[in-house]
């Protein structure tokens, strides 16, 4: 058992009543209680001295470029440009 160095607390937040019943089956699936996993995530945070994860924009900045693949094909989310793979892609870059 992990040693404490100060008195315990209580956090109160709302979330999504979906969200949270999908979270705790995947932590019960980890073998983890809700409390165990957001300690978990606030001491990782602390040790990271920030989010322990990576946080990404929904859209990308104007300036990116985002790329996908379609039947072994590039295509530009913006333009719709169709590349072959690789050899036309290099060209247009």
């Amino acid at each position: 058992m992990p040693v404490s160095t100060g008195a315990n607390t209580n956090i109160n937040i709302r979330v999504d009543s979906k969200v949270k019943n999908r979270a705790q089956d995947v932590f019960s699936a980890l073998g983890l209680d809700m409390t165990s996993a957001i300690n978990i995530f606030l001491r990782q945070a602390i040790r990271k001295n920030g989010i322990p994860f990576e946080l990404i924009a929904d859209e990308p900045q104007k300036k990116t470029r985002q790329f996908g693949r379609l039947k072994g094909k590039m295509w530009e989310a913006n333009d719709h440009d169709w590349f072959e793979p690789l050899e036309d892609f290099k060209e247009y870059m």
